[in-house]
């Protein structure tokens, strides 16, 4: 496949590498590290059932994008259940040492800006704590490209009580719940349009932390 290429307006690439360059999500003494979200158990296993039933769920597998895919502890675990698996991530050096690490022959590693480049086919994509890094506008160019797949799987970190939705950032490190805020993609200036949203997991962090939601979107 090729991929349509830009150069990027926003400085996210070079974000997002100094994060791992830096170790800011922590680190367990591996040359990437996703952070906590990606690693603690009872954060990962709960989301790893869910997920795997969903997929195996279709009685013809299939075809995954994964935007996003940091280390891929996680999705390594999800690979068997897919027809094909697109495991993309903005960091070049990132992409390449999984390429190395993880091998499958249904599995496929690239490195693309999902806000910018032409995305992989597939029937489903997967955002897991993703958005809530990006600003609005790049948020808005994400969701240009998903009214392409049938079924969006996204997981978002918000608060636990009732929040103004969508409240503005600059992409990097942090979030908005740092603005008491979080990403609601069927709400204003996203207004994203789906035919069916259902929730698959919620697990609270305690109120002040908020919650790691995930929300099944069938968009078509």
């Amino acid at each position: 496949m090729k991929n349509k290429k830009t150069k990027t307006p926003w400085p996210t690439k070079d974000v997002m590498s100094q994060i791992y360059e830096m170790n800011l999500w922590g680190s367990d003494n591996s040359l990437f590290y996703s952070g906590e979200g990606s690693h603690v158990p009872s954060l990962v296993n709960p989301y790893i059932n869910a997920l795997s039933l969903f997929l195996r769920s279709f009685k013809t597998p299939l075809t995954v994008c994964d935007l996003g895919c940091g280390d891929f502890n996680i999705g390594k675990e999800l690979v068997e259940y897919t027809k094909t698996y697109h495991a993309i991530d903005i960091v070049k050096e990132l992409i390449e040492f999984n390429k190395e690490k993880f091998k499958s022959s249904n599995l496929e590693f690239h490195c693309l800006d999902i806000s910018l480049d032409s995305l992989p086919q597939g029937e489903c994509a997967i955002l897991r704590q993703v958005l809530q890094h990006l600003s609005n506008v790049e948020v808005k160019s994400v969701l240009s490209k998903l009214s392409n797949f049938k079924y969006l799987v996204l997981t978002e970190h918000i608060p636990v009580m009732e929040f103004t939705p969508n409240k503005d950032i600059i992409s990097g490190q942090g979030t908005r719940l740092k603005k008491d805020s979080g990403i609601d993609l069927l709400a204003p200036p996203f207004n994203f349009k789906v035919a069916e949203a259902k929730e698959l997991l919620s697990i609270s962090l305690g109120d002040s932390k908020g919650k790691i939601v995930t929300t099944l979107y069938t968009v078509f």
